[in-house]
């Protein structure tokens, strides 16, 4: 029997066994999280460039610029949702295979292949977007604009979703850097080839909306091409020969894909719609309220680029150790990047509750007597945020720890209840029943996603439990 100062020295050991692991693990997800965060603010970047663009051409080019901008996106955050499916299961396969080629790149085709049959029917509904437009009400010549301006864009829509895959691909292997240089190049292609197909600078024919559209399309296919050029040619990645029989089909792995990106999708969806519900409702109350919500919700949007960053990461490392069958690095991974997220979206909480002020008066200047009433009600609205950013926090990270396990299915029926039940009834309730205006729809997006974030840990808490780590094949 070891004596006690033997047993002592041995719990000591494990101690700092334990602590060097828990250190290695947030180095590994810091350096994983950075570029794709960076990443995320990049391509948030090019739609900010258009509208800012769009914006110098006049008020009429913007109006109809945002809405063509509001269809493909809504489009587009459906196909993100699919192919996301292919990280979990790139680094499942290498976590189970540290040297494993084949596997990978059968995800990868596949991955690509979801993305052609997603965008075939797409381009179909894109370019019919004017008379969609119109039958919604919105204003016939607007959405006549606005049908040139998705026309041009929705042939970008492809290489983008293949970027994302690739994207996927050397996240998987914690090499994400290439993708923040590909992305950051994107932008300034972007910009700059859109000013002068907009307004007809640089030799370049004068093409308004047209052009942006044209522009930001190019701009998706420059990333996809360079993505591929560093996957094909970078010495670490070329030996899985990515594109190799590439039109081989294989049934299985792409039904694979769907089963995993589908509820990733709906969830994507679900999460997008709940904010454009919040607009329309904010129209009901009044111009200020949109023009309130539009602040807090950009200051919140850009925060938010950390977490996802932090969620993308866990899914890699969560996956990594889900397919060495490693639970305490499951664990490890998990509650790594849950930590910092919550965190940060703390910290960043903390100072919308000390400056709101300062920060609104960032966008809107105090000075305009139009003004007047829109600077207080940002504020009101700054100071739910603060809370709301916990919470948000929270369930993206959470998400992205589930998707590790590549768990979904349960996650997406969470997002439904939360944001569409508990979030909406809280807002209409609180905004519209008890007089509270849009302070009371905040207090109800805020619930909605405390209550997808509680759901979501609740389940991360149980996953053993509840068989998600059982490593079936």
């Amino acid at each position: 029997m070891p004596s006690l100062p033997a047993r002592g020295m041995a719990m000591l050991q494990r101690s700092e066994d334990n602590g060097r692991l828990w250190r290695e693990e947030i180095r590994a997800t810091l350096a994983l999280a950075w570029p794709l965060i960076l990443t995320n603010i990049a391509q948030a970047l090019i739609h900010v460039t258009d509208v800012v663009l769009l914006g110098w051409a006049g008020p009429s080019v913007l109006a109809a610029g945002t809405l063509g901008v509001n269809i493909y996106f809504a489009f587009l955050i459906f196909g993100i949702g699919l192919v996301t499916a292919t990280a979990p299961m790139i680094a499942k396969e290498l976590g189970e295979r540290r040297h494993s080629v084949r596997d990978v790149r059968r995800t990868v085709r596949q991955g690509m292949w979801a993305a052609v049959a997603l965008t075939l029917p797409v381009w179909v509904v894109l370019w019919f977007s004017g008379p969609i437009l119109v039958a919604i009400g919105q204003d016939p010549v607007l959405a006549a604009d606005a049908q040139l301006f998705v026309r041009a864009l929705q042939w970008g829509f492809l290489p983008y979703l293949w970027y994302l895959v690739l994207r996927s691909f050397i996240s998987a292997l914690e090499k994400p850097l290439w993708s923040f240089v590909v992305g950051v190049a994107a932008v300034i292609f972007n910009g700059i080839v859109n000013y002068g197909l907009i307004f007809g600078h640089f030799g370049l024919p004068r093409l308004g909306l047209a052009g942006a559209g044209m522009g930001s399309a190019m701009a998706n296919t420059l990333m996809f091409v360079g993505m591929a050029l560093v996957v094909t040619m970078h010495r670490r990645f070329r030996r899985f020969r990515l594109f190799g029989h590439f039109w081989r089909a294989d049934w299985q792995r792409f039904r694979e894909v769907w089963r995993l990106g589908l509820p990733i999708a709906v969830t994507l969806a679900l999460e997008i719609t709940i904010f454009n519900a919040a607009v329309f409702l904010m129209g009901l109350i009044g111009a200020e309220s949109i023009a309130a919500h539009a602040i807090a919700i950009q200051l919140a949007a850009l925060s938010f680029m950390v977490p996802m960053g932090l969620s993308q990461a866990a899914t890699v490392r969560v996956g990594l150790a889900y397919g060495r069958r490693d639970r305490a690095g499951i664990a490890r991974a998990g509650w790594t990047a849950f930590a910092l997220g919550t965190g940060f979206m703390s910290l960043t909480g903390l100072v919308m509750l000390a400056i709101p002020y300062a920060l609104v008066t960032m966008f809107l200047d105090p000075g305009l007597p139009a003004n007047e009433g829109v600077i207080p009600l940002a504020v009101s609205f700054l100071i739910v945020a603060a809370f709301f950013q916990i919470f948000d926090g929270a369930q993206v990270v959470a998400a992205g720890m589930l998707r590790g396990l590549q768990d979904t299915k349960v996650p997406m029926i969470y997002a439904a209840l939360g944001y569409w039940v508990i979030g909406l009834l809280t807002g209409v309730g609180l905004g519209f029943g008890l007089g509270w205006h849009g302070v009371g729809i905040w207090i109800g997006l805020a619930a909605g996603l405390a209550a997808v974030a509680a759901m979501l840990l609740a389940r991360w808490m149980r996953r053993e439990r509840l068989g998600l780590a059982d490593w079936r094949p």
